[in-house]
């Protein structure tokens, strides 16, 4: 079972060393020149306008829950798709893989199911109009 997680925990690995490592660089060869122009808040091309403490909309909470809750899905497919072959098999794997004919339907009809569950939640927000953004 652990050996199936390797990959993810050397991708993972990868990630945070590679972090760290860009983190170092950037530290150690910068210069940093403050200017009062540099000083001032940046967004996103413009002067910013008003206070940083003015009152969001309720769409953009909304939004950002279901961003949340539809990102989350791809956190639940990791797992799936390590124990994907496992699950696709009626008897117990072989070193060589699954016996012919003991090939099941059961772990790809489970993420249907979910993705068919996530996507009529989906379409339930977008009818009540809940991505509209005006």
């Amino acid at each position: 079972m652990v050996r199936s997680y390797f990959p993810l925990l050397l991708l993972f690995g990868f990630v945070a060393l590679n972090a760290v490592l860009i983190l170092g660089i950037s530290a150690v060869t910068l210069r940093p020149r403050p200017t009062p122009i540099k000083s001032q808040p940046y967004e996103s091309g413009m002067s910013p306008l008003g206070d940083a403490r003015e009152r969001f909309s309720v769409k953009f909470y909304l939004v950002a829950m279901l961003f949340i809750i539809f990102d989350i899905e791809t956190v639940f497919m990791i797992p799936w798709g390590v124990a994907f072959r496992q699950l696709s098999c009626a008897v117990a794997l072989t070193p060589t893989g699954c016996p012919a004919g003991q090939v099941s339907f059961f772990g790809l009809g489970e993420m249907l199911v979910f993705i068919g569950i996530l996507l009529v939640g989906f379409a339930y927000v977008w009818k009540k109009g809940a991505l509209q953004w005006d």
